[in-house]
């Protein structure tokens, strides 16, 4: 066999692996899946009428979804550390590496297994916003794809970097925690509230960060808004970040364990 064949074949093992693994403990993927629905529940029903300041609940659940969708992705790829970091304490990693398999098809398998679930949590997700009246506007089947596109590409990048938290974390909790930026970065950015509406000083700290423009293109995208430059920001990031985290993840997993 040539060596993509035997890439293609280490890699769908290990992706397999790793999807039996998300079926057989599902408590890790339901726990982060209803971070962002609990917070969609209690930003649009409970603080949704003072926040968009008269403007209805339904205004103010179009405006509050694509953030919470580009949360989910972020609230997932925990999960995505918290199994790497498991695998390393476990030993199973040292195990492949004596074994003859594909060295990358073990952290392919691992970032395809959570881009998928990823997708999968922002469907349900999604689906949790429609009930509740979410509604797309103006968007046709151009800017679905393209919506499509940025979301497993923006899972993609965070999935990298979740990786290469999972490889440097001696145990599961450690994981989490380092990982929590993920989940938190979308608190602090136009997920919930414009960026104008924010104190001065606190407007850089919420506009220059991945989630910020990759939140705006999303809603540009899916109300009919305009995107203006955040598309090639969410682009750019979203390429940048996976490129660290690659190269992050494949370093450190490459190094001769200790």
């Amino acid at each position: 066999m040539s060596s993509l064949s035997l890439a293609v074949r280490d890699s769908s093992t290990m992706l397999r692996r790793n999807l039996l693994h998300a079926r057989r403990y599902p408590s890790l993927t339901l726990n982060l899946l209803l971070t962002p629905v609990m917070l969609l529940l209690l930003f649009v029903y409970i603080f949704g009428g003072a926040i968009s300041g008269g403007a209805g609940r339904d205004t103010y659940i179009a405006y509050i979804v694509p953030g919470i969708l580009l949360m989910t992705i972020g609230s997932t790829t925990i999960g995505t550390a918290v199994s790497v970091s498991g695998d390393m304490a476990e030993g199973i990693i040292a195990r492949f590496r004596t074994m003859a398999i594909h060295r990358a098809s073990v952290l392919i398998g691992h970032v395809a297994g959570s881009v998928l679930q990823a997708v999968i949590s922002v469907v349900l997700v999604g689906a949790v916003g429609v009930a509740m009246g979410f509604r797309s506007s103006g968007a046709g089947v151009v800017e679905w794809l393209a919506a499509f596109g940025l979301l497993v590409l923006f899972a993609l990048a965070l999935t990298w970097i979740a990786v290469g938290m999972g490889l440097v974390s001696p145990n599961a909790e450690a994981a989490s925690n380092n990982a929590m930026p993920l989940i938190l970065l979308p608190m602090i950015s136009s997920a919930f509230v414009p960026l104008d509406s924010m104190p001065g000083w606190f407007q850089p700290i919420a506009e220059y960060q991945p989630f910020t423009p990759a939140i705006e293109t999303l809603r540009g995208l899916l109300l009919g808004t305009d995107i203006g430059h955040n598309g090639w920001l969410a682009v750019g990031w979203s390429l940048g970040l996976a490129a660290l985290g690659y190269f992050w993840s494949a370093s450190t997993f490459n190094k001769d364990p200790k």
